[in-house]
């Protein structure tokens, strides 16, 4: 019964933070994406997002995206700088072609720093992130 369950595996989808300008607060701040690098629509986006370390944790919080074409990215949430000293944990559940795909990705604790930039897919910009 067990084996004839299909838990499909998540390819070509990620998380990624950016460190930009915010007009809004007229400073850097960083900020979280969802990347769709498949060359498939993704659907019914929901991404739930927690920090946590050994003493705290962050509230849940519940992100609906909902469609992120395909070769194309979506913003989450922007991380305060405090955050960035915890893990900080995303996990993600949508559907292609009426399958249903989950993951989830952990930023590790203190791994959010501009040191660990690299080109992002489909995104014109450097950040970090995790597959």
């Amino acid at each position: 019964m067990k084996e004839d369950i299909e838990i499909p595996v998540v390819k070509g989808v990620y998380i990624a933070v950016v460190k930009e300008w915010d007009e809004e607060f007229l400073a850097k701040s960083w900020n979280s994406y969802i990347i769709n690098d498949m060359d498939t629509t993704i659907e019914m986006v929901l991404v739930v997002t927690k920090g946590y370390d050994d003493k705290r944790k962050t509230s849940m919080l519940r992100h609906g995206i909902g469609t992120i074409e395909a070769k194309s990215s979506a913003k989450i949430e922007m991380l305060q700088e405090e955050l960035l000293e915890m893990n900080n944990e995303f996990s993600v559940t949508f559907f292609v072609e009426s399958k249903l795909f989950d993951k989830k990705y952990v930023f590790r604790k203190n791994t959010i720093n501009e040191n660990a930039f690299q080109n992002l897919p489909v995104m014109d910009k450097r950040g970090v992130l995790v597959k």
